[in-house]
């Protein structure tokens, strides 16, 4: 009866605890998580929910968005101060609109042919510009992106409500309320100044990027003209030449040459006041090159009398080498600015011609002096001559008359020329292309291809000329690095150790090989070609191939070929710069020092590193051949890689140096050399050894000039045993004590060697100076001793 009463109190008092700890504790926190709607101001998301009901600030709250408003406001007017550089684009953007005006009114508002280096000035103009308008289009919409961002972020604070009042609390408001009205007056004027500096940016990007598009269309026509000008670039352009008239309706040659002075003076403004900074290193090299030839006249007279210095005879340098340095600026001109256009190139080689005149004045005879002023004349008659012509056949026949005066000319030039001046190798090949291009100027020029004849015209005086400066260009810094080793030596300089005669060959060597590069770079300039083969080249030298996973470019083989064919080259000469000499077996005895071995072993090692680094190879890819040489060597080339390691040993231990005379198996000699993987040694026969430096290392070396070079040589001589000894000891010691070579204080020792019925031997045994004069030394005690014993008839066995 009982146990039905507890079952139902049981499940009362279950029920209860269960809606006390569970079911309140929920709809409580179902209260206080209804979503509350948020406004967009920060007066409602950043207070607690009943302070935002009650619309009332916390003071810290307040605090801290009025920084953060001031703050913004401060980087604001910090941003718009600085003018976003608008000045410097404001300033340069009508130099590159006068440029670009120029050019649209001389392809579009001109109907006058346009040649083609001019347009290929004009393209290298536009393509310069457009990098430039580029770059300021990138710049101002950044600009223009960054203003708009601090407009909007203006925009946020001047609506935030927490920043327009203090609210309902009379307090904050008394507080603050002067600091919201003094930052609600800040964020007007910023927002003022950051629509105006909006609205600058924005004019300038669109006169900006309106020129940009223009400069486009001109880009397009002239492709289009090029295009044309190549596809007819053997046709006729003109009338032949006997079906043209005698002169044109435009054969006006002021208004002609007026016509193309214009076109090409614009190209040339434009290209000397954008490439100042070559010109001034070029100027500044002109400089030092002038003080460095005037100290060095000035050295060689405050010098004491030397050898060295008697006789010295220049006849490219003075002590006031004006006109010298000219020379040098002028010729190196195109070297410094290989992206010049053709009508620039025309201007130098017009003042080296002129300078040149002025240098040959008194160093050249009459003879030669005039037949220079008729190549100077033909070089000027021919650029006026190609600057005017037309399709009338009055310039054209004159065109034709100097092309043919030219090859004359040539011909001449060809066998007047000395030799001495221009080496026959480099003459033979250009006067032949002189010819070949007049050749091409007068067939041209008969069958209606004017442009390309005077293209030719003018390049083949050109290069004529241009040959002639190069030479004494060469001579003029031949003689002024002679001027200076020769100062050098006679002081003990750097250069005082030098070979001469190598250094100068090299040195000349050298030099003819930047003369003909420079000559290559005006001849294709002048054929308007550079700028094609440039981008030719540049293609063929940077674009990515593939081999498996290595990616590499013809670039960076030619650039590992080209440190590795220097550094071998300057580890083999550079003993010229050392003083190494070439050596004899006989003469003086000097001991060299083997560290030139051990520079040519960092020179080898630098380059190959420099090289591996050029080549772009990755350092994984370079442990995988690594890798591959390792089994290499483990499989045939354990004899190269002994060589090598053995000659670095042999460096640092030197167990001989150059100079010694060492023995080695069945091979005497003096060394010569010790290399990386072999050494040289000079027999007394002559004969040059090379011996693997393994084998220097292991086998068994005798060093006879280790300490010194004395040598203990042996004599056989045999008398007949009716002789008096006593007298043939006496000749004997007294044909020894008299030689030159032998050591003094060290008797001639005199030995029974064998006895025979009829004749004796005896021993000879003698301390000589020097390793290297044995034979010399025996065949002269020989000599005395046979003339002596047969005056006292003594008879010799």
């Amino acid at each position: 009866m009982g146990y039905p009463r507890f079952s139902l109190f049981y499940k009362l008092v279950l029920l209860c605890l269960y809606f006390l700890f569970l079911v309140v504790p929920k709809m409580a926190a179902g209260q206080e998580n209804i979503p509350v709607k948020t406004a967009s101001d920060s007066a409602k998301t950043t207070l607690p929910p009943k302070a935002a009901a009650a619309n009332q600030v916390v003071p810290d709250t307040l605090l801290f968005r009025i920084a953060q408003a001031k703050n913004a406001i401060e980087q604001i007017n910090s941003h718009n101060k600085t003018g976003y550089n608008l000045e410097q684009i404001r300033t340069e953007l009508p130099e590159v609109q006068a440029n670009v005006a120029e050019i649209k009114e001389d392809m579009v508002g001109s109907t006058r042919i346009i040649e083609t280096k001019t347009l290929l000035s004009y393209q290298n103009i536009l393509k310069n510009e457009q990098s430039r308008l580029s770059d300021w289009r990138a710049t101002l919409s950044a600009y223009n992106s960054n203003l708009r961002q601090m407009s909007q972020q203006i925009v946020r604070f001047s609506a935030d409500t927490i920043l327009s009042t203090a609210g309902n609390d009379t307090t904050q408001e008394s507080l603050y309320s002067s600091q919201l009205q003094n930052l609600r007056l800040q964020l007007q004027q910023t927002g003022k100044t950051t629509t105006a500096s909006l609205d600058s940016v924005g004019k300038v990007l669109a006169q900006v990027s309106s020129l940009y598009f223009e400069m486009n269309d001109l880009q397009a026509n002239i492709r289009e003209r090029l295009k044309a000008t190549d596809q007819n670039a053997f046709s006729k352009e003109s009338p032949y030449l006997w079906s043209a008239p005698p002169v044109t309706t435009t054969t006006n040659l002021g208004n002609l040459f007026r016509s193309s002075y214009q076109g090409q003076n614009r190209v040339l403004s434009y290209f000397i006041n954008n490439t100042w900074d070559n010109r001034l290193l070029l100027m500044l090299f002109g400089i030092a090159f002038f003080i460095w030839v005037f100290r060095n006249f000035k050295a060689v007279n405050k010098l004491p009398a030397n050898p060295k210095l008697t006789g010295l005879k220049f006849s490219y340098i003075s002590a006031v080498p004006v006109l010298a340095t000219l020379i040098v600026v002028l010729s190196l001109a195109p070297l410094f600015e290989p992206n010049s256009p053709p009508s620039y190139i025309e201007l130098v080689q017009f003042v080296l011609l002129v300078v040149l005149t002025l240098f040959f004045r008194k160093r050249l005879n009459p003879q030669k002096f005039k037949f220079w002023l008729l190549i100077s004349a033909f070089y000027a008659t021919i650029t006026v001559t190609v600057t005017v012509l037309n399709y009338g056949l009055i310039l054209r026949s004159v065109l034709i008359l100097l092309n043919l005066g030219s090859v004359y000319l040539g011909f001449v030039f060809y066998k007047r020329i000395d030799r001495v001046v221009i080496a026959k190798k480099y003459l033979k090949p250009v006067t032949g292309i002189f010819f070949l291009l007049n050749g091409l100027a007068v067939l041209l020029n008969l069958f209606g291809r004017i442009s390309l004849a005077k293209v030719f015209s003018q390049t083949a005086i050109a290069s004529l000329t241009q040959i002639v400066g190069l030479a004494v260009l060469v001579h003029i810094l031949s003689e002024a690095f002679e001027l200076q080793t020769r100062i050098s030596s006679s002081t003990k300089g750097i250069f005082s150790k030098i070979n001469f005669s190598k250094v100068r060959k090299a040195f000349r060597k050298a030099l003819s090989i930047v003369a003909v590069l420079l000559w290559l770079l005006v001849f294709f300039i002048n054929l308007n070609f550079s700028g094609a083969l440039f981008s030719i080249v540049e293609t063929m030298l940077y674009k990515q191939h593939a081999l498996g996973s290595i990616n590499y470019t013809l670039g960076n083989i030619l650039l590992f070929g080209i440190i590795i064919y220097l550094s071998n080259w300057l580890q083999k000469n550079i003993g010229i710069l050392l003083g190494e000499e070439s050596s004899a077996f006989m003469g003086k005895t000097e001991h060299k020092s083997s560290k030139l071995a051990l520079i040519r072993l960092v020179i080898i090692l630098v380059g190959f590193f420099l090289a591996i680094n050029a080549s772009g190879i990755q350092l994984d890819k370079l442990t995988i051949v690594l890798g591959a040489l390792s089994v290499g060597i483990g499989l045939g080339m354990q004899n190269i890689v002994n060589n090598f390691v053995s000659g670095i040993i042999l460096i640092f231990e030197k167990p001989f140096q150059v100079g010694d005379f060492i023995e080695l198996a069945d091979k005497k000699g003096k060394v010569l050399d010790i290399g990386i993987r072999a050494s040289r040694m000079l027999t007394q026969q002559g004969s040059e050894v090379i011996v693997p430096n393994g084998d220097l290392l292991s086998a068994r070396l005798v060093n006879w000039t280790l300490s010194n070079t004395y040598l203990r040589t042996e004599m056989l001589l045999k008398v007949n045993t009716d002789a008096d000894l006593d007298s043939v000891k006496k000749i004997i010691e007294e044909e020894v004590g008299k030689a030159e070579d032998t050591v003094k204080n060290t008797p001639v020792e005199i030995l029974f060697n064998t006895v025979a019925a009829d004749s004796i031997e005896l021993k000879l045994l003698v301390w000589i100076n020097s390793v290297y004069t044995e034979n010399s030394f025996k065949g002269k005690i020989l000599e005395q001793l046979f003339i002596h014993f047969k005056e006292k008839g003594i008879k010799m066995m």
